[in-house]
């Protein structure tokens, strides 16, 4: 997982929350989810299945005022053991909680 703020647009500060759509959707081993932050909150974001189960925690901190990208890579598991399985092709979910401010999309996972 990779967090960061957009480049070129680090002075500019959203007026409002969003949850942008992944890049690249459908994805295979990697996609990209861009979001804004209005002001300095709690920020949680999370990754479900088509059953509701949660499959990956991307980020739950206080973030500043600001828009970022973070990267999610379908392989999950143990790396510490070294064994890393892939999702399955299906559809996925992932949620952006900020303050007051809840969203959720879609993404397709295909191999």
């Amino acid at each position: 997982m990779n967090l960061s703020t957009t480049s070129g647009m680090n002075d500019l500060v959203p007026s409002e929350f969003y949850l942008g759509q992944n890049y690249p959707n459908p994805f295979s081993e990697k996609t990209t989810i861009k979001f804004c932050v209005a002001y300095k909150t709690k920020v949680k974001l999370k990754v479900f299945n088509s059953e509701g189960k949660m499959i990956k925690k991307l980020l739950d901190e206080e973030k500043d005022a600001g828009t970022y990208e973070i990267v999610f890579q379908s392989a999950i598991g143990n790396s510490s053991k070294g064994v890393l399985s892939g999702l399955a092709n299906e559809t996925y979910f992932y949620r952006l909680e900020a303050g007051d401010y809840k969203s959720e999309k879609k993404m397709l996972m295909m191999k």
